[in-house]
C-alpha cells in the first residue's frame, strides 16, 4: 500500500471514529469528555478481524474468533463511563478478548492489569496492544478470571468484558476500599449491568441496565 492509500484509510477510519462518538454515544447519553475523546482516537478496526473491518464503527458487537466478541461501542463507553477513571487508578480487566477495552483503559487508568482465559486470545491482544505502544503500566496474562489477581491486588477498579452468574467472592475481596467494579451479571438471557461499590466490609449495587455478554468460563470447582 503507497502512502496515499494509507493516508486515505487513516482519514477515513477518523471520520467514521468521529461519527461513533457522536451518534452512538454522546447521543444515547454518555456524556463523561474524556471517554468520548479517546474513543475518538484508539483505532477500533485495528482489534477486529480483517473480514469484519468495514463494520468495526457500526452500532454492533462483532465476532473475534473462539467464541467470544467485541462489545458494540456503546456499551464499552457506558462501562467505561461508570467507572468513574480520573487517570491514577489500578484497574483489573477481566476479559481481555480483542484488547480493545484494554487499549482505552490504558489510556484512562493509571495501571492495568488484564486476565484473558483463552490463551490464543490472549496472544493475539497482547501483540497488538504491543504494536500499538501499550507496553508501560499494562499487565496481561492468560488465566481463569473468576480468581483475579491477588498478588496485584486491591484494585481501585475491576471490570468485566464476560458474564458471570454473580459477581465472583474474589473479586469482591481484591476491590480496594472506596473501589468500583462494573460488570454484566446474570443468566444469558436475563443478564444486568451493575456498578458495586466497596465501603469498608458493605458493598452496594446499582444497576445500569440490561445487557448481553458472552458468559464467564469459570474454573473447575
Amino acid at each position: 500500500m503507497d502512502d496515499a492509500a494509507a493516508t486515505t484509510l487513516d482519514s477515513d477510519a477518523t471520520r467514521e471514529r468521529d461519527a461513533m462518538v457522536r451518534d452512538q454515544i454522546q447521543a444515547r447519553g454518555v456524556a463523561d469528555p474524556r471517554v468520548a475523546n479517546i474513543m475518538r482516537v484508539v483505532p477500533r478496526h485495528l482489534f477486529v478481524p480483517a473480514e469484519d473491518r468495514a463494520h468495526a464503527y457500526e452500532d454492533c458487537a462483532l465476532p473475534i474468533g473462539h467464541g467470544a466478541t467485541i462489545s458494540q461501542p456503546i456499551v464499552v463507553a457506558t462501562m467505561l463511563e461508570a467507572l468513574h477513571l480520573d487517570g491514577m487508578e489500578r484497574v483489573l480487566e477481566i476479559g481481555t478478548g480483542s484488547g480493545y477495552s484494554t487499549a482505552l483503559l490504558c489510556e484512562l487508568a493509571g495501571e492495568v492489569w488484564s486476565i484473558e482465559l483463552d490463551a490464543h486470545l490472549a496472544q493475539r491482544a497482547a501483540d497488538l496492544l504491543r504494536k500499538l505502544g501499550y507496553r508501560d503500566r499494562l499487565h496481561l496474562r492468560a488465566g481463569h478470571g473468576e480468581e483475579g489477581w491477588p498478588s496485584a491486588g486491591p484494585f481501585d477498579r475491576i471490570v468485566l468484558g464476560c458474564a458471570p452468574p454473580h459477581v465472583p467472592k474474589p473479586l469482591l475481596e481484591q476491590l480496594a476500599d472506596g473501589g468500583r467494579l462494573v460488570a454484566p451479571v446474570g443468566p444469558k438471557d436475563r443478564q444486568k449491568l451493575v456498578a458495586v461499590e466497596r465501603h469498608g466490609a458493605r458493598f452496594t449495587k446499582t444497576d445500569l441496565g440490561d445487557v448481553r455478554f458472552v458468559p464467564l468460563r469459570e474454573s473447575d470447582g
